[in-house]
């Protein structure tokens, strides 16, 4: 038919069923809608526009998948994602979850507390950070010509950040395994960080002595610091994080929220960053 524009290929199979059990760490807040969480997505691999991860990611292979635990530990090892998924139950986690560009979500994740992983490794003392290293592979991800980014992207956290037990290695979210534009087949979710923390399609994970070299902190050092902590009070240098939109709630004319310290988590996580000075370490 003329005019007519070709439909993108389906970014996921059919759904393949996670169970996971409630857990007490879940916010009560309503759900993000399935559609939403899974069509406005940050996964610049796939593309930088909030659409094009679901429109492109169905390019990414998903099996075989292995996550290499390397470093300063006393057990590092090659983990396939089966051995993941069986290692200690799957809960459903529902967190808020805030991005630096002011929209917010509530998504219903599915995984278990990355410290399962931590304990079974064994740091070693040397240990004081951990280091994420997502996939790069131009064939599977059209983003990778872009240089918007240094590929591979790598993200990291402290030691305790990482040990904390909201910090989650998530496989799935709304009772499916994850969709691939979500971070296919496992990720890292640290809800009182902005979205960008939580690295996606993981295939490293290193405990390193050093601070990493995250990806957007060597971008633009003065606009994505180390920590980023959703903190109000410290604004972007382009505009305000005093204030957020929750999408599903109207798109740009919905009423907007105040944004929360630590993203509501201020409670669980606030003791992790006694005496510092936030607002240097942003």
């Amino acid at each position: 038919v003329a005019g007519a524009v070709a439909q993108p290929t389906p970014a996921n199979p059919p759904p393949q069923k996670l169970a996971g059990r409630p857990s007490e760490l879940s916010t009560g807040e309503p759900r993000t809608s399935y559609e939403d969480v899974t069509t406005y997505n940050n996964f610049y691999e796939f593309g930088t526009d909030k659409d094009d991860p679901a429109r492109h990611a169905h390019r990414l292979r998903t099996r075989p998948w292995t996550v290499s635990v390397e470093g300063a530990v006393a057990r590092p090892g090659v983990y396939d994602i089966e051995k993941l998924l069986a290692l200690a139950p799957i809960e459903e986690r529902v967190y808020r979850m805030r991005c630096v560009e002011g929209w917010s979500m509530v998504i219903p994740w599915l995984g278990y507390s990355f410290a399962e992983l931590i304990r079974r490794v064994e740091p070693l003392g040397s240990a004081k950070y951990v280091e994420f290293e997502t996939l790069a592979d131009a064939d599977q991800m059209p983003g990778l010509r872009s240089p918007v980014l240094r590929w591979p992207y790598v993200e990291g956290l402290r030691l305790d950040e990482a040990m904390h037990p909201l910090t989650l290695l998530c496989v799935g979210l709304y009772g499916e395994v994850l969709p691939r534009q979500n971070g296919a087949p496992v990720r890292i979710v640290v809800p009182w960080k902005y979205g960008f923390k939580s690295g996606k399609s993981l295939v490293a994970i290193r405990f390193v002595e050093k601070e990493p070299l995250t990806a957007w902190h060597l971008a633009a050092p003065r606009e994505y610091g180390f920590y980023s902590n959703v903190n109000p009070d410290v604004p972007h240098p382009r505009w305000s994080q005093a204030t957020e939109r929750r999408i599903g709630d109207g798109g740009f004319l919905a009423r907007k929220r105040k944004t929360l310290m630590f993203n509501g988590y201020a409670d669980q996580v606030a003791s992790l960053y006694a005496g510092m000075d936030l607002r240097r370490h942003f």
